[in-house]
């Protein structure tokens, strides 16, 4: 049984023997790196790269539904792109717009 289900994977048209199989998985240290700048001080995070990195996932989620084979890990690290993307987005925006500054203090 369980060796049927291998080859059924290993033979799969997005499967480990096709590109679509090896360029999401890839992928997924684009995701792991975002989600390892959840650490990163919100004032350091980039506008561009972010909504580069949001726009990516979304636009390639639907993508990745429409076309054949359907290829889940692709739709999986797309929807983990976004997620990620628009968490840091939310952080950068509330750091940049929604903080009050801070009072100055003087110097005596």
């Amino acid at each position: 049984m369980a060796t049927s289900k291998l080859q059924a994977i290993w033979n799969h048209p997005a499967g480990p023997k096709t590109i679509h199989f090896w360029a999401p998985t890839f992928k997924w240290g684009i995701s792991i790196a975002n989600i390892a700048d959840f650490a990163k001080p919100p004032e350091k995070l980039s506008y561009p790269q972010q909504i580069a990195v949001t726009c990516t996932g979304v636009i390639w989620s639907r993508y990745s539904m429409v076309i054949n084979p359907k290829n889940w890990n692709l739709f999986s690290v797309n929807v983990a792109m976004a997620g990620t993307g628009i968490y840091q987005l939310a952080r950068k925006i509330k750091h940049d717009y929604a903080t009050e500054a801070e009072p100055a203090v003087a110097n005596e």
